[in-house]
């Protein structure tokens, strides 16, 4: 294994700059720091998701994921690194796949909430959204590889069907929209 952290502290990014992986400095707002950062505060999410009592298919999933969002995360965070493959992708559109099929077909929008685990997976379901959204503006400067962008995009939608799952198992169920709750507007 590489070098252990055995200082957590530097001192070096006291100017507003942080190294990349490869070793190069960079403004702390830079869009790959962004898009990197966003990567890690899913996985984050991803591990209060997983502190949730969870069917045991929901748990190996996730934890798969939070292994691949590392890999991302590496590869963001080093220009020139490839650690996300289309068999990663594709692994992703099987379990989705898997999970949805079970699933009644969506009639309405469904709100977040759904019991804890549920909105916990919605809430991570938004971060990567916007990690998808921080890696194109990445990718409009810099080159970002096409499987990093569409892990993350099959990877929302994943998360939006397991939010599904996890409503139906709690036994909270779905939190449907109402949108015939607002009264017309009198002409």
């Amino acid at each position: 294994m590489g070098n252990r952290l055995s200082k957590i502290y530097t001192k070096t990014g006291d100017d507003g700059t942080t190294g990349l992986g490869d070793g190069t400095r960079v403004p702390k707002d830079a869009a790959r720091v962004a898009a990197y950062g966003s990567v890690d505060e899913l996985n984050s999410t991803l591990g209060v998701l997983l502190a949730q009592t969870l069917p045991p298919a929901v748990r190996e999933t996730l934890v798969q994921i939070q292994h691949d969002l590392f890999d991302l995360g590496g590869e963001l965070c080093i220009p020139g690194m490839a650690m996300i493959a289309e068999t990663d992708v594709v692994r992703l559109e099987q379990t989705l796949d898997a999970f949805n099929a079970d699933l009644p077909p969506l009639k309405d929008f469904i709100l977040p909430g759904g019991g804890a685990a549920a909105a916990q997976a919605h809430v991570a379901r938004t971060v990567c959204r916007r990690a998808e959204r921080e890696t194109v503006t990445l990718a409009r400067g810099e080159n970002v590889r096409a499987e990093a962008l569409r892990y993350l995009n099959r990877l929302s939608d994943l998360l939006f069907v397991l939010a599904r799952v996890l409503a139906r198992a709690g036994g909270h169920g779905e939190v449907l929209w109402q949108h015939e709750r607002r009264k017309k507007p009198k002409s």
